[in-house]
């Protein structure tokens, strides 16, 4: 199983010290928030994508991918009834779909709670229509790029479109294309009815990437939540994508919350290595 973390965890740390703590701490993978770059990737010059990719090589990091991909931006909106806003939209992704494999990920995590909620007057039907609409407008680049678009379902508390596991599937399945698959977050499953091993055996075959947190907003080992059954879930689909660290609540620090949290993962790693020995 292979461990990423997503930069934001360090903060105001320059970027290359940020990777190389996260490579310190035993993480093989970077996962990057855009907004820490610049407000806008269209901002980010090809020379500044590739020193990117070089800073992360250079301490033996693999760019595992993007998230938070419409965080500070304006006047985009997976869900709008507005054509043009959804035409904007849906060129913005496209561009993130560039910055993507221009510094070496793979995976571009829909979250972006804000930017796709349902908006006055529009119902969960028409909020789908239009996102399978901004989504089908870039997969041309997402197929050009080799860059999966992976859909995070987020709990209640965070929005009110995409809540499930279950619908983000569907609206993958709408779609239809293996550049568009599901994304799988801890927290956000804790929401759900069904139990998060459960959630992900049903949804294998979709699964494309996975954070690990808790629903204390902090990292795996931080809270209440068991990662043995997770683990044992995730080796039992074979998955073989990385496991990537997303935190909400910075409080211990980010060099505790780094460290403890590979730590904590690893150690269940080992725990189901004993008992299947």
């Amino acid at each position: 199983m292979r461990f990423a973390i997503c930069n934001e965890t360090f903060q105001d740390r320059p970027l290359e010290q940020g990777f190389t703590l996260a490579a310190e701490c035993g993480y093989t993978g970077i996962e990057i928030a855009p907004f820490t770059i610049a407000t806008r990737v269209t901002d980010v010059s090809a020379a500044a994508r590739e020193e990117i990719r070089r800073r992360a090589d250079e301490v033996g990091l693999d760019v595992v991918g993007v998230h938070w991909l419409l965080a500070k931006t304006e006047g985009f909106h997976l869900t709008s009834p507005e054509a043009d806003v959804r035409r904007r939209t849906a060129d913005y992704f496209a561009e993130l779909a560039r910055f993507c494999a221009d510094v070496g990920g793979r995976v571009m995590v829909l979250g972006s709670p804000q930017q796709r909620n349902l908006l006055p007057g529009v119902s969960l039907e028409q909020a789908t229509d239009y996102a399978a609409e901004v989504i089908e407008a870039f997969l041309p680049v997402l197929e050009e790029t080799q860059v999966t678009l992976a859909l995070e379902p987020l709990g209640p508390q965070e929005g009110d479109f995409l809540l499930t596991a279950a619908e983000a599937v569907r609206l993958a399945e709408r779609i239809g294309s293996p550049q568009v698959r599901l994304h799988l977050d801890v927290k956000a499953m804790s929401s759900e009815s069904i139990p998060i091993d459960e959630i992900i055996r049903r949804n294998g075959r979709m699964v494309a990437h996975f954070h690990a947190n808790d629903p204390n907003r902090q990292g795996p080992g931080f809270g209440d939540v068991d990662f043995l059954p997770i683990f044992e879930a995730l080796g039992e689909i074979d998955y073989r994508g990385w496991v990537s660290v997303e935190v909400f609540d910075y409080t211990p620090g980010a060099e505790r919350l780094a460290r403890e949290s590979i730590e904590y993962m690893q150690e269940c790693l080992a725990r189901l290595t004993d008992d299947a020995g």
